[in-house]
């Protein structure tokens, strides 16, 4: 009797703790849980890729060559391996308010996340100006007759429009939109291996690495090619942690993050690694219109090639191809950057009014404010479309590295509260791989590529563009002072971190008495081997 009795409590209180988890709306933001497992999988595996990839690799493969390319893709990608298996593990024992711009606050300082906060919503900004830059020099491309901030205005209000519709809609666009993205890159890396064996219609020889050996693998750059790139690919790669910033708004987030975190290893090969191999196997480093452009016409390393191979029409076929991934990357920058400034809004580090939500879950206020910095395209008026884009690559780049470092201190920080407060590492949802190495290792990377990926500006040393690469980053610890000494905010000791607060169980999870039962089981560990194919 006296067990059934504690069962009944334990169940109770497993039931008011997670009395909310079935609703709706979030009780916590106001946000909508409208997002399945599908559109979470798709946004991990191809969701954001736009011209970042497509267009702005031409200004890295200029700036190092195709190993340089190679080399950037790959490095970066394995500090973005590293990084998504600390947030996946952040994020599905907390997937609800904030992301990691909330565990920040709560795992290390509340300055600390007003610091990481708003340097993650400055990397959506410019990401966005930068789609919006694309999304308007295709269509002046296509007709000048509109000049280019009459096309802004256009793709400013609709999107506007249709992030109103809620997050349903956003999801359900992403998923198709993504898979349209991957049939579209899958495409042209057939079409890459049928030019490169000389198997073109009309094509009189191989090209097979000619353009490793002219203009050469580095391109003449050596190793200031390389670190030039690693810039370009922190800005390609950022995105891969949105899963978490859209875990709250998911319905079934302990079953959709981990996936999620898992197709990221997917899109680092597929994607990433078969863009750099193939861009630089198709267009030459030494092609005029990787960088310099004319304003009216978006070069990418794919139109390059498919002109290179005698089809000058396809230009118009490549630009369509980047105005759906444009569509995308417009959509989904708003989403995040608008969910970033929310969940700050509502937990004291931006102004209040940001943090209301509708009826329908939508942040009204949020996404107006987020959408109001893709003016920035503008700069494209008097720049033109590569330089624009390269200005503001820069000027966001050091961000990238600047959250992901704080990833992985925040992962590092609540594994030394968990295992502090006595609890069992066992009890995660979800591990992740080779910690502590992996934390560590991601924590080191970020630092050092933060301090080093402008270093080429020193020598010859050109003003402008040091200060282009370097002004964000003292912006860090300028915000985490000034906050921490205005508001008296206090660096928490291990045994204060709260560790239960922002967990909740699927809206189509089992009952709680299952649930309370599984938590009791004994689970034998699996092995290395099924440990490191679980994280792929």
């Amino acid at each position: 009797m006296d067990d059934r009795k504690h069962l009944d409590q334990a169940v109770g209180a497993v039931s008011n703790r997670h009395a909310g988890d079935h609703h709706a709306i979030d009780p916590d933001t106001g946000v909508k849980r409208g997002l399945k497992t599908r559109h979470l999988s798709m946004m991990a595996l191809a969701g954001i890729i736009g011209p970042g990839l497509l267009v702005g690799s031409g200004g890295a493969l200029a700036s190092g060559g195709p190993a340089s390319l190679l080399i950037g893709f790959g490095v970066i990608g394995i500090i973005a391996f590293s990084i998504m298996q600390s947030l996946g593990e952040l994020t599905t024992l907390y997937p609800s308010g904030g992301a990691f711009t909330a565990l920040a606050g709560r795992m290390v300082d509340k300055a600390f996340g007003v610091a990481v906060g708003w340097n993650y919503f400055i990397i959506w900004a410019a990401v966005l100006a930068n789609e919006y830059n694309a999304l308007s020099s295709i269509f002046v491309y296509w007709s000048p007759k509109v000049p280019l901030y009459g096309y802004f205005l256009i793709f400013w209000f609709t999107f506007l429009g249709f992030q109103m519709l809620g997050v349903t809609s956003f999801g359900e666009a992403e998923f198709w939109l993504a898979l349209i993205k991957l049939l579209g890159l899958t495409a042209y890396f057939l079409f890459a291996i049928v030019y490169a064996s000389g198997g073109l219609i009309g094509q009189k020889e191989t090209l097979g690495f000619r353009y490793w050996h002219d203009p050469g693998a580095f391109a003449g750059h050596g190793f200031r090619g390389v670190a030039a790139v690693f810039v370009f690919c922190s800005t390609f790669y950022a995105g891969v942690e949105s899963v978490a910033v859209a875990a709250t708004e998911t319905k079934n987030p302990r079953v959709a993050v981990p996936l999620a975190i898992r197709q990221v290893f997917w899109r680092i090969i597929f994607i990433y690694m078969g863009s750099a191999f193939f861009f630089g196997l198709t267009c030459p480093a030494n092609a005029d219109g990787l960088v310099n452009g004319p304003s009216r016409a978006l070069k990418s390393p794919m139109t390059i090639a498919i002109q290179n191979a005698g089809w000058y029409g396809g230009v118009n076929l490549i630009n369509a191809f980047i105005f759906i991934t444009c569509l995308s990357a417009v959509n989904s920058s708003i989403f995040i950057g608008s969910r970033t400034i929310l969940f700050m809004a509502q937990d004291g580090k931006a102004p209040k009014f940001l943090g209301y939500t509708n009826g329908m879950g939508v942040p009204v206020f949020a996404i107006i404010f987020t959408n109001l910095f893709g003016a920035l395209a503008m700069m494209n008026v008097s720049t033109g479309a590569s330089k624009a884009y390269s200005y503001i690559v820069n000027l966001s780049g050091v961000s990238t590295f600047l959250v992901w470092g704080a990833i992985s201190f925040i992962h590092i920080r609540f594994r030394q509260a968990w295992s502090k407060q006595h609890r069992s590492v066992d009890e995660l949802p979800f591990k992740s791989f080779a910690y502590p190495w992996n934390a560590y290792f991601g924590l080191a990377a970020n630092i050092f590529l933060a301090l080093v990926q402008g270093w080429t500006t020193l020598s010859p040393f050109t003003a402008g563009t040091f200060v282009d690469a370097y002004i964000l980053l003292p912006l860090f610890p300028i915000i985490y002072f000034a906050y921490k000494f205005t508001y008296k905010t206090r660096y928490w000791s291990l045994h204060e971190i709260d560790l239960d607060s922002g967990q909740r169980r699927d809206m189509d999870s089992i009952s709680s008495q299952e649930d309370l039962r599984d938590h009791d089981v004994e689970k034998q560990k699996p092995s290395f081997g099924k440990r490191l194919m679980m994280n792929f």
